[in-house]
């Protein structure tokens, strides 16, 4: 089931980074587009989210993050040049690379409670526990 959120998240990933190639070459830069000042701090929000959840722990994680925060501070130029669609890009990236970051950490936290639940059934098994 792990395996199963980790991939759709993938698959997200993949469809919104395919929705920025795509409307890249459309994204010239144009200022007549409103600033993603909401998408910004939405971007932000699921990167506080991603260092809450110790994303940062697991290299994975740790690389998405990463990639999250350029891509923010990517927009941010973006945005003092007025180039608010290209803005706006980046931070649908940063986004989605924060949230993968997350669910993979939530992957390995389940992971880790499943095993020592395995663990503990198998002492159970073993009558080593009461």
């Amino acid at each position: 089931m792990l395996r199963t959120v980790v991939m759709k998240t993938e698959i997200m990933l993949a469809a919104v980074l395919g929705a920025v190639i795509t409307s890249g070459s459309a994204a010239s830069g144009c200022a007549g587009a409103p600033p993603p000042t909401e998408r910004l701090t939405t971007a932000e929000a699921a990167i506080r989210g991603a260092m809450e959840v110790d994303a940062t722990s697991l290299p994975r994680g740790a690389l998405h993050l990463k990639l999250a925060q350029e891509q923010v501070d990517k927009a941010k130029r973006y945005l003092e040049d007025d180039m608010n669609q290209r803005a706006d890009l980046a931070l649908r990236r940063a986004q989605a690379d924060a949230e993968l970051a997350i669910a993979l950490a939530r992957e390995h936290e389940m992971k880790e409670k499943a095993r020592a639940a395995h663990t503990r059934l198998e002492r159970l098994k073993a009558g080593k526990l009461p």
